[in-house]
């Protein structure tokens, strides 16, 4: 399926959206004024270790200190002085267990491991980490000391000794290929390689090159951690549109477009010197219609917030994120069918399963999932739902586990959670409801009044404007965003006047055209 990316970049946010077939499948945001740290590598110093728990908190210099699970943790067990990996050679920045010194006992960690967090690592000991997880709400981000080092065709893992495939490489004889190419090439390297989709039909040549190129990074890396002192930030990852480009931009993808020409020209650099190919593929947006509202994302966004979702043949799904799970119904609504119930309950089902996927990677909902299907009588039917839910979920980019239809007749499933979902970053509890619901953050609403200034600006060409919102917003705007603020006046002449209104909702302005009429945006 022909696939489209779409960038949109301003002051305020970068944000990406994917289109398969002209629907939105995924949107990622990105804020400038937000601190990134997903693949970042850090030298940690470990402050506390709870045997009890099996996890450690290590302070790598943000605001809350990174958890650290047993499970993370990498470390050699030797038992002659001799330190080895699973090639016989020596294994670097690993944590080593001293077996004469700590027996492994079955027992003694419990959940399958033969030891206690406190065997392997000590209070004030450093360490490298990378970041798994950001943080999320009160929690702080969750590291590894399995380091991956992603590339546009091979992840390498220098603490690792195995050999994996995607499993987007349907062709077992491809997939046979690229694991015999990497398996050559690793008799002569350490670590370990995770083969990506892009590399299918990759020659050896290219192949080898970005394995030397990883490892390289990986020395250089080593060696800038041995200069520095804990905490501290040894390496970042990518900027956000060439993470987008090295992770999605594939023979699949049709065409990436882009709206801002700094950006523009910062992935045409990237994709020159790493994928000259699909150099045509990019093009910068130029015309006046916003790039998001010509393709429908908007749209899509604005629904990805909401409750309900409709499906075309008039059932919908109910989905709702708590902080345990995320629960969602499938209802047949209007959906009456045209034969007997079972066959209707059916159709309704197997419409509502590309929609709770679709869903799923929209809202990057992630951890504990329960699909409540409409109950079916008939074993097929239900295997049949399975089928293609499993089918579906292959497309995802995200690690998941899916269980059969429980006895109660619930679809459960786990999913990858690396960030924040959509809902988590775009919204705030409600203050008018006393936190049972939702609204807009006043960061998000900021920014939505800043882009309208802008094109009513642009639709009016009035230079003199005078805006109404509520206290909270005006507040945020004169104290957080002053700077953006000033810089908008400058470069669009406005005569600009702000005025607070404490009887507007949060997510409510009226802009007017200087003393005059109010104006009302598309």
């Amino acid at each position: 399926m022909e696939k489209e990316i779409l960038i949109s970049d301003d002051e305020y946010e970068t944000r990406c959206a994917v289109l398969e077939a002209g629907v939105v499948t995924e949107i990622y945001i990105e804020r400038k004024a937000a601190t990134q740290t997903l693949g970042n590598l850090y030298k940690g110093r470990v402050e506390n270790v709870l045997p009890g728990m099996q996890v450690a908190f290590v302070d790598i210099g943000l605001d809350r200190h990174a958890f650290l699970h047993i499970s993370d943790l990498k470390y050699e067990s030797v038992s002659e002085g001799e330190i080895e990996n699973g090639n016989g050679r020596s294994a670097r920045n690993a944590v080593v267990v001293d077996l004469k010194a700590k027996q492994p006992n079955q027992s003694r960690g419990g959940r399958g491991f033969p030891f206690l967090i406190s065997d392997l690592i000590s209070k004030k000991q450093e360490l490298l980490v990378q970041v798994g997880k950001e943080p999320i709400g009160t929690k702080g981000a969750r590291v590894t000391s399995n380091i991956t080092l992603p590339g546009r065709y091979v992840v390498y893992m220098p603490n690792s000794s195995n050999i994996g495939v995607s499993r987007r490489i349907e062709s077992p004889a491809e997939r046979d290929r690229l694991r015999d190419m990497a398996k050559t090439i690793k008799a002569d390297v350490e670590g370990g390689f995770i083969i990506r989709t892009a590399a299918e039909g990759l020659s050896e040549d290219e192949f080898a090159a970005e394995i030397r190129y990883l490892i390289g990074q990986w020395k250089q890396t080593c060696d800038r951690a041995k200069r520095k002192s804990a905490p501290s930030l040894i390496s970042g990852d990518l900027s956000f549109t060439n993470r987008i480009v090295r992770d999605m931009l594939t023979k699949e993808v049709k065409q990436l477009l882009i709206d801002s020409k700094t950006g523009y020209e910062e992935v045409l650099d990237y994709v020159s010197s790493v994928m000259p190919d699909l150099e045509p593929r990019v093009s910068l947006y130029k015309d006046n219609t916003t790039l998001f509202d010509a393709y429908g994302v908007e749209r899509a966004l604005k629904d990805a917030l909401s409750e309900k979702i409709w499906l075309k043949c008039g059932g919908h799904i109910i989905i709702q994120q708590t902080e345990a799970m995320v629960s969602i119904d499938v209802n047949t609504g209007r959906f009456v069918g045209k034969s007997d119930p079972d066959n209707t309950i059916l159709s309704a089902n197997l419409e509502a399963v590309e929609e709770v996927v679709r869903q799923i990677q929209l809202r990057d909902l992630g951890g504990i999932i329960v699909v409540d299907f409409i109950d079916m009588e008939d074993a097929s039917h239900r295997k049949q739902v399975f089928k293609l839910l499993q089918e579906a979920l292959r497309k995802d980019r995200a690690r998941t586990n899916i269980l059969h239809f429980s006895d109660l007749g619930l679809v459960e499933m786990t999913r990858q959670r690396t960030r924040p979902s959509l809902a988590t970053l775009l919204m705030e509890d409600c203050p008018y409801c006393d936190g049972h619901g939702t609204v807009l953050s006043i960061e998000t609403v900021v920014i939505q009044l800043l882009r309208a200034i802008k094109l009513a600006h642009h639709q009016t060409r009035q230079s003199e404007l005078r805006v109404m919102a509520n206290d909270y917003v005006v507040s945020h705007i004169k104290s957080e965003m002053a700077n953006k603020l000033r810089e908008l006046r400058r470069t669009l002449k406005l005569n600009l006047t702000l005025e607070s209104d404490a009887d507007l909702h949060l997510e409510d302005y009226r802009i007017f055209v200087g003393k005059g009429k109010e104006l009302f945006l598309d």
